[in-house]
């Protein structure tokens, strides 16, 4: 057996006799950098994602029917306009309330989370005002880092609204060409918030850029009206901002959030009336943020 197999190799051309013998390095390719990423601590999913799904008859009978009555919706607006609306209504919109509080379903619009994922002890919860026309965000930060060997940074509270989607599970985005100023009504503890604005994306690398500005509360009894124009918000990806850096794409909006994580330990809260974009006829700038231009 020994004879047959050196013969074999013996018959090889050189060329291949070495591509075959020489050791190749490792390199991690790109799909695995820009792959799934995990955060420290938290453990691998072992579990194949179709043990999850529940593949019971009537359940997919609810979907098929919910599905149908989203397309029928969706078939009727064309007829009235965009969005439901007239046609006439819709070009002279100048002022657009996009996500309100009134009442407790409209929470579950909504995501919540801290850094109690990762092993961290910040601690967030939402809850509807004393009024039920408003959002309370509250909660503790904690900028300890969990003992994990692997986490360096903890301390970050957040809140995010849910992908809204059409029938058959496609992304709605939401189109806001006609404006150029984010409208916000709040009332703080004096704590500066990260607003972050996900768009969408072609390519799976871009899946975590977000459009990032600053929120400064007053704090006190007051509310507050805040408008922010769209020029300032700048791109970064997982925390790090980008140096090539262009306007946000205001036609494909797929989220909003809030991220607190200033490492001032101590409880927080944040009351939100309502979000909205509006029109700004006084501020002309595109973008406020120098554009890396390639030589040609």
């Amino acid at each position: 057996m020994v004879t047959t197999t050196m013969w074999t190799i013996r018959r090889l051309p050189s060329t291949r006799l070495l591509g075959c013998l020489q050791l190749r390095p490792h390199l991690p390719s790109r799909n695995a950098t820009q792959g799934e990423y995990r955060r420290p601590g938290k453990p691998q999913k072992d579990k194949l994602p179709w043990r999850n799904i529940n593949f019971s008859f009537s359940k997919g009978l609810d979907g098929i029917w919910k599905q149908m009555m989203l397309v029928k919706k969706e078939f009727l607006d064309t007829f009235v306009g965009p969005q439901g609306k007239p046609l006439r209504e819709h070009i002279l919109e100048q002022n657009q309330v996009v996500w309100e509080f009134r009442g407790p379903q409209s929470l579950e619009r909504w995501i919540v989370s801290s850094d109690r994922e990762i092993g961290g002890q910040s601690e967030a919860y939402l809850k509807v005002g004393r009024n039920t026309n408003t959002c309370f965000l509250y909660g503790t930060l904690r900028s300890t880092p969990p003992r994990d060997g692997e986490t360096r940074y903890s301390g970050y509270c957040s809140m995010r609204s849910k992908q809204t989607l059409r029938s058959f599970d496609r992304r709605k985005q939401f189109d806001w060409t006609s404006f150029n100023t984010l409208h916000l009504r709040v009332r703080g503890d004096g704590r500066p918030w990260m607003i972050n604005l996900a768009s969408e994306t072609y390519f799976s690398h871009q899946k975590d850029d977000v459009y990032n500005y600053f929120l400064y509360t007053r704090g006190g009894p007051y509310w507050q009206d805040v408008k922010i124009p769209f020029s300032k918000f700048f791109l970064a990806h997982r925390g790090r901002i980008q140096d090539d850096q262009h306007p946000l794409w205001l036609d494909k909006i797929n989220t909003i959030g809030f991220t607190l994580g200033d490492k001032a330990d101590g409880p927080f809260q944040l009351e939100i009336d309502y979000i909205g974009v509006c029109k700004d006829y006084a501020h002309t700038e595109e973008f406020a943020y120098e554009l890396n231009k390639k030589n040609p």
